[in-house]
């Protein structure tokens, strides 16, 4: 095991797919000389040239279709949003062409892209930079959507959805970058699809994924003093969504809370609810719990801020609820 933080862990995957496989390319803003917005480029310009890690003017459109396009003559494009809140500039070319084209030429064309970059609020950066995109991306037949929390998830994943022959949305978190986590020096791939149990328990099973997970672990710690075992499941992947991995902690539980960076309104907490009260009603002894993003637009004010987004304090008042202790 060696020590990497999130960005080295991201480069080193970008980097042995890039050796592993000529057709793989890095496409975005900033990527090339300036070695990467948030620095996790840096190097790969002087490894591997112009021709694989490409700087691109400020048109998301442009640079989105132009990867689609590279994507569907046989390349395998990485596609940098220097945050994803600028997706949604290139929303048509993710929707109505990378979703769509395999489906709608029958097979004949495949879109091997991923699309990455930071996801969720930043530190006082405000509305316009602060969306969690994982529940809107994930309504759309034809795109994955991951979203890592471990060091070894972000690398292993993102070399699974290099390899991936659609187009995946790979969701990193600005603040996470520089977390340094131990990830195996040998190669490895995580498998897009399978969540995980980070922490095991039997008291009440909390669902999420990316850095709320962080929180999760917290409000865990803190009851854990108290004598309460909290399971802590981390999805990994909201598309495809592994429902099988909530139902089996509900076994051992049967009750549920479910934490999420994005609004409250048709998130993906609102799916994981529906699915639960489908396939396990009969697992629960208590109504789901839900903790996500207030319901205004975010606030800049460091202050209020912090009220809007699921936090450590947030989380520990909901168990209280959902336990009544």
């Amino acid at each position: 095991m060696g020590v990497m933080d999130v960005r080295e862990a991201i480069r080193s995957a970008l980097r042995e797919e890039m050796v592993r496989d000529p057709n793989v390319f890095i496409i975005g803003e900033e990527v090339a000389e300036y070695d990467g917005a948030y620095k996790v480029t840096k190097g790969l310009l002087k490894e591997f040239g112009s021709k694989r890690v490409v700087d691109t003017p400020i048109c998301e459109a442009g640079f989105a279709g132009l990867a689609i396009g590279a994507a569907m003559a046989g390349l395998r494009p990485v596609v940098e949003f220097m945050s994803f809140n600028f997706s949604f500039v290139a929303f048509d070319q993710i929707v109505s062409n990378a979703a769509k084209i395999q489906y709608m030429t029958g097979g004949k064309f495949q879109v091997p892209i991923v699309f990455r970059g930071p996801n969720g609020a930043g530190p006082r950066v405000s509305c316009q930079h602060s969306h969690c995109v994982a529940a809107l991306y994930s309504h759309f037949p034809g795109l994955k959507v991951v979203a890592p929390y471990t060091g070894e998830d972000y690398k292993g994943l993102l070399k699974s959805a290099i390899r991936t022959n659609s187009p995946v949305l790979f969701l990193e978190h600005e603040l996470e970058y520089n977390t340094k986590w131990e990830i195996p020096e040998k190669e490895f791939l995580v498998p897009i699809g399978k969540g995980r149990i980070l922490k095991e328990g039997e008291d009440l099973t909390i669902v999420s994924f990316g850095r709320p997970l962080k929180f999760c672990l917290e409000a865990r710690d803190f009851y854990l003093k108290k004598g309460v075992a909290i399971e802590i499941v981390d999805l990994r992947t909201v598309r495809p969504l592994d429902i099988g991995i909530v139902l089996e902690s509900l076994k051992k539980t049967h009750k549920l809370l479910i934490v999420e960076e994005g609004h409250r309104t048709n998130g993906v907490g609102a799916e994981i609810a529906a699915q639960v009260a489908r396939l396990g009603v009969h697992l629960l002894d208590a109504p789901v719990g839900r903790i996500a993003q207030r319901e205004t637009p975010l606030p800049y004010a460091a202050n209020l801020e912090a009220l809007c987004l699921p936090s450590t304090e947030r989380i520990i008042d909901e168990i209280k609820t959902l336990l009544r202790i």
